[in-house]
């Protein structure tokens, strides 16, 4: 039997992020073992530096589960030593390996982190973790290069829900760059997804030109991760970039609504949530309610409350 490890995760880059502590401890564990990771392929370039790595599999979704058929055309004829299966499908079982291991079933609600390292008993649970390659530092360099401090700010987010208005960035913004605040005279870089530097032009707009670092849809993620790691402090919504920026250690803020903190906040002794005086319940429980068209709940979150648990978490260990 090969030692060969296939580690399935999750198809959304905030869930791909998270798991990846129990990818580390893998890592750390098995210095023998060699690793093919499978996940959705929106997240799929996280893993590009993984340590001996033989490949990564995108599972791009098809109708009728052919995603899953076509993972299992693609690994059925290797040895597996461990198939982990942070999915919790079928697909360990239809596979020669020694070892198939899948999370238990959830009982009491916990953060992901948490749910993932049960798949290995791990407690304390592993924080997550990435590994860059040279060239990603290299143009992670070239966006941020060195200077002054870099406030991150994350304004957009997968669906309008999430999304605190735009309007109260740039105010947060203001407050927290201003003359004898912690980021005066700092930089901005105002981090988005490809094809939503629109929804973040007001924020850009509204900083000086030397101050603008447009990191809109820059590079693949992991150049991503290391641009966040050059930053001093990160706010944002609750998405993908708001959990790469946590897994770079920099302070993160994370501002939630209409999702659940207590299974998604960022991962980290500096790491912080502030969210709407609304609850999750009241802000989702109505006939109204529709992810896919309802826009921001967001609103019960006021500038105030977001500047002062900023200023909490700057105030906090470093």
């Amino acid at each position: 039997m090969s030692n060969r490890i296939l580690f399935v995760t999750s198809t959304r880059i905030g869930d791909a992020v998270l798991s990846s502590g129990v990818l580390s401890h893998l890592v750390e564990t098995r210095p023998d073992a060699r690793f093919t990771v499978a996940c959705g392929a929106v997240a799929a370039s996280l893993f590009a530096g993984v340590p001996r790595l033989e490949r990564v599999i995108p599972m791009v979704k098809g109708r009728y589960a052919a995603h899953w058929r076509r993972l299992w055309a693609e690994v059925v004829t290797t040895r597996w030593d461990t198939v982990v299966d942070l999915r919790r499908s079928a697909l360990a079982w239809t596979l020669c390996a020694r070892h198939r291991l899948r999370p238990p079933q959830p009982g009491e609600p916990c953060h992901r982190v948490v749910e993932n390292a049960r798949v290995l008993n791990l407690d304390p649970p592993p924080a997550p973790k990435l590994w860059t390659l040279p060239r990603h530092e290299a143009a992670a360099a070239a966006l941020i290069p060195a200077g002054a401090p870099v406030l991150a700010v994350g304004p957009t987010a997968n669906w309008r829900g999430k999304t605190w208005r735009i309007e109260r960035f740039v105010e947060l913004v203001r407050l927290l760059t201003a003359p004898g605040a912690p980021f005066a005279g700092a930089r901005v870089a105002v981090f988005t997804a490809p094809g939503e530097a629109e929804a973040a032009r007001p924020l850009l707009d509204s900083l000086p030109p030397e101050a603008r670092l447009p990191l809109t849809g820059e590079g693949d993620l992991l150049t991503v991760f290391a641009a966040l790691s050059r930053c001093a402090f990160y706010v944002g919504n609750d998405s993908g970039l708001m959990h790469l920026a946590a897994t770079a250690r920099v302070p993160t803020l994370g501002l939630f609504g209409p999702s659940y903190d207590a299974l998604y906040a960022p991962w980290g002794e500096r790491c912080a949530v502030v969210r709407t005086a609304l609850s999750y319940e009241r802000l989702t429980g109505g006939p109204e309610y529709d992810h896919r068209t309802t826009g921001t709940l967001m609103d019960s979150l006021t500038v105030e409350a977001a500047h002062a648990a900023a200023l909490a978490l700057i105030g906090g260990p470093r």
